[in-house]
């Protein structure tokens, strides 16, 4: 028997014949007997590592089993998730014991909650309305191909501006229609020219005699879309009729003189990883310490929630700083599938109340993939917004989803190599967590009905595997083969998630055309910086002289200032790792 001073509780384990077991240890030896349990707690599935940290589930029956040859364990604790040993302990460390007195920091659910979380209702993931893309972004003269789920679709603007989307395949051959082109307002498909248009229907195949005619069932499934507050939302489902209750609306957007700033990025992890991140403001002062003039990491504290609401649909509630009293200043709000909105009210010096809103609509667009639309807006502008171009926000933002990345990429491996619902993985605090848990209990009550979920406690895994596209085409693919995508111009380049160029650039045609045009004046500036060098070497005098290398130094200085900002669109951030 393993055992501790009557100061701490008890543990007794029963280890396989070879380890003497029959010893007692006080706590500053129980380094040597890890080191002896050790390869028998690793093998266990009662036991896990978290950082240096070894934890034990412990069944109702307190019965734990590290192998056939093994009996049982017990443990004087309660059977909750709890502390069990330092792994620095292996090292020689002096332990003291944790396993009481900790867990009330902890968001573990009374009897009450648990049999709360248990209801499962129904639910149907194509029967919602998806956010596709800032209108303002679709393009005018190319097909766009875009994903919900593994659902793969193509939306375009027919002759009249109307916007269309289709299932992007064409019924003939199944060649993507996103890698088409639009001819006099026909979305045509550039395998062999079938063109389409309207509710779906083929109106062209040149393959055809000319006394034939076109088989009714050449036509593509179509999908219902809607322009609402500037964005282009899709209704999945084919069987069901769109359900205009469902569609999203945003009271504060629709506010007179509302000013927002919105941008499209395209992300390496799944929609549910990002949701859990945007509803998480415990991290920001840490990992987005100094991006702006408010995260500061001496500024992370606890924080203190408030659920005011829990329905089918999702929930909302408060959440505040400790040291400024908790007050629930800020308003969050998750609604199905994936809207997510933290809004505040505040009275400006002329006691005018106004209002800040932050909007985050993420879809879903495959395994370890998503896209999210961000929006934030305010009824009153500081002069900082006003002041700075709207290509410098973008680029913050972009930096801002950077700082993230390595870490969301990462617990999204996690998810998927574990497969186990995250309440056998995360140890979610009162103080920091509560979101995050009610988005996964929320994910315990909907999961069945969608392609696949990671939950509180339930989880489906996918059944289809990830699309990889090896050789891609379309509007994105052109756009990645031109500068300044990597590999320089002509270059066809895959888009690749990691860089920021195809994370966002892109997708938004304001930074597209800020960076051609930072292009086209460093070249001039570069090639008239050049120009006026060589004048100023043939000219005598030195007047002369100075006042064409000065201009020449001035044009110089002027093309890297358009490279920096060119550079600043296009690449990473990279961050400094630094001893503090």
């Amino acid at each position: 028997m393993l055992g501790t001073p009557s100061l701490y509780p008890s543990i007794s384990v029963s280890i396989p014949s070879g380890i003497n077991a029959h010893m007692a240890l006080p706590c500053n030896h129980w380094c040597a007997a890890l080191d002896q349990l050790w390869p028998y707690i690793l093998r266990s599935p009662c036991f896990y590592l978290h950082h240096d940290l070894i934890f034990c589930k412990v069944p109702p029956t307190n019965q734990i089993q590290f192998n056939q040859r093994t009996t049982t364990t017990t443990c004087t604790s309660s059977n909750r998730l709890r502390l069990l040993l330092r792994r620095s302990a292996a090292a020689g460390t002096a332990v003291t014991d944790q396993t009481e007195g900790g867990e009330d920091v902890l968001l573990n659910p009374t009897p009450e909650e648990e049999k709360r979380e248990e209801v499962v209702v129904a639910y149907d993931w194509t029967e919602e309305w998806y956010p596709l893309y800032l209108t303002r972004d679709v393009p005018d003269d190319a097909p766009l191909g875009l994903t919900v789920f593994d659902r793969q679709i193509v939306l375009y603007r027919d002759g009249e501006g109307t916007l269309r989307c289709y299932e992007d395949r064409c019924p003939h051959r199944l060649a993507k229609l996103s890698e088409g082109q639009l001819i006099d307002g026909r979305l045509e498909c550039l395998y062999h020219g079938w063109q389409f248009e309207g509710d779906g229907k083929c109106v062209k195949i040149p393959q055809l005699p000319a006394s034939a005619k076109i088989p009714k069932v050449a036509c593509v499934k179509t999908y219902e879309v809607k322009d609402s507050q500037g964005v282009v939302w899709v209704w999945i489902s084919t069987k069901t009729p769109p359900d205009p209750e469902k569609l999203p609306w945003f009271e504060n957007f629709a506010r007179p003189g509302f000013y927002d700033i919105s941008g499209v990025h395209e992300l390496p992890y799944d929609h549910s990883i990002l949701l859990e991140n945007l509803m998480d403001p415990a991290h920001v002062p840490i990992s987005h310490d100094r991006t702006d003039f408010t995260a500061k990491r001496e500024d992370a504290q606890p924080l203190v929630f408030e659920v005011t609401e829990r329905t089918n649909r999702g929930f909302a509630g408060t959440w505040g700083r400790e040291k400024e009293g908790g007050k629930g200043s800020n308003l969050l709000r998750f609604s199905a599938p994936c809207v997510l909105q933290n809004n505040r009210e505040f009275e400006g010096k002329d006691g005018v109340k106004n209002y800040f809103s932050g909007l985050f609509l993420c879809r879903p667009t495959g395994q370890g993939k998503s896209m999210l639309i961000v929006r934030f807006g305010v009824t009153k502008r500081s002069p900082l917004v006003q002041v700075l171009p709207l290509w410098f926000w973008h680029q913050n933002a972009c930096k801002v989803f950077e700082q993230d990345m390595g870490f969301l990429s990462s617990q999204n491996e996690v998810l998927m190599k574990e497969k186990v619902p995250t309440k056998e993985l995360y140890l979610n605090l009162k103080s920091s967590d509560t979101w995050v848990a009610e988005y996964r209990k929320w994910m315990d009550k909907v999961g069945h009905g969608m392609p696949y979920h990671f939950g509180h406690r339930t989880i489906s895994l996918p059944k289809v595997p990830p699309v990889v596209e090896h050789a891609p085409a379309g509007l994105i693919a052109g756009l990645s083969a031109s500068y300044p995508a990597k590999g320089g111009v002509g270059t066809m380049q895959a888009p690749n998630l990691a860089n920021r160029y195809f994370r966002h650039v892109i997708h938004c045609r304001s930074c597209s055309k800020v960076i051609k045009s930072f292009e086209l004046w460093k070249n001039i500036l570069f090639g008239t910086a050049v120009a006026l060098t060589a004048l100023a070497i043939l000219v005598v005098s030195r007047q002369w002289k100075a006042v064409l290398l000065g201009s020449a130094a001035l044009c110089s200085a002027s093309a890297y200032a358009c490279l920096r900002a060119i550079q600043m669109n296009t690449n990473n951030f990279i961050r400094t790792h630094r001893r503090l």
